[in-house]
């Protein structure tokens, strides 16, 4: 049976990749993905790429997003990217509350809720992650962190807005380790979420909210990670940089 949610796939591509490497990968992208029409097809570059991979796949069906944006508006900033900046590059998506940044650069669920709205007021659609670290899963606190993240993040947010938000649920001890959850357990904390939307916004929204599920996504565990009935894309960290594992994961979740 056929999903009612089109599976959404998104390459983050970190801090790697100069402008040259990156227009190589997404060349290489546009080339090996142009008669996917099954999923939505995104790719997040380091900001100095993001012009180069924009004129790259303007014209495909690969969409661009950034990996992360400041929740103010233009002004005294300094090492800031506005969202009406990477409008310029026609962007559709961007990144926000990646386990990386809520671990290094100590953002808080107020902050990526803030970062939200200014996304969807700039017109971007805000994919915003959640999960657990490995010792509140072993303490089976895992509901009631990715629980929290959820209410906090995505406070404010009206139902429409929700609507065109994308959730990634990243279990951090699944993050560039080579572990990954089952896919029972991606599907256990994907519904938990799905049900918790429910809750905080209504049936009818849940349903039609998109949960990526990132954390070492290779092609050969694709298949049955998206066959899930609430797994509904990926969020693609180090196999996202290569053409073929980025190509195949996809092809393979088709």
């Amino acid at each position: 049976m056929e999903k009612e949610r089109k599976l959404i796939i998104t390459g983050n591509w970190k801090m790697n990749k100069t402008v040259a490497e990156s227009l190589d990968l997404a060349n290489g992208l546009v080339r090996e993905l142009k008669d996917v029409t099954e999923v939505d097809i995104a790719v997040c570059p380091p900001f100095t790429a993001l012009g180069a991979v924009s004129e790259v796949v303007i014209d495909s069906n690969i969409r661009l997003g950034a990996q992360n944006m400041s929740e103010n508006g233009y002004g005294a900033h300094t090492g800031e990217i506005a969202a009406g900046m990477l409008k310029e590059f026609s962007a559709k998506y961007v990144i926000l509350g990646h386990s990386e940044r809520r671990q290094y650069q100590r953002e808080s669920d107020e902050l990526v809720a803030s970062k939200a709205k200014a996304a969807h007021e700039a017109g971007l659609k805000p994919i915003v992650c959640v999960g657990e670290q490995l010792e509140d899963r072993e303490g089976g606190r895992t509901e009631e962190v990715v629980g929290t993240q959820i209410r906090g993040s995505l406070a404010g947010l009206t139902t429409a807005q929700m609507e065109g938000t994308v959730v990634a649920y990243e279990p951090v001890w699944a993050i560039g380790t080579g572990k990954t959850a089952t896919s029972a357990q991606a599907q256990e904390v994907h519904a938990f979420i799905r049900n918790l939307l429910g809750d905080i916004f209504d049936e009818d929204t849940a349903r039609i909210v998109r949960i990526q599920y990132g954390g070492s996504v290779k092609p050969d565990n694709a298949r049955e990670l998206m066959g899930q009935a609430d797994v509904d894309g990926a969020l693609v960290g180090g196999a996202s940089l290569d053409v073929k594992n980025f190509s195949e994961i996809i092809l393979n979740s088709i």
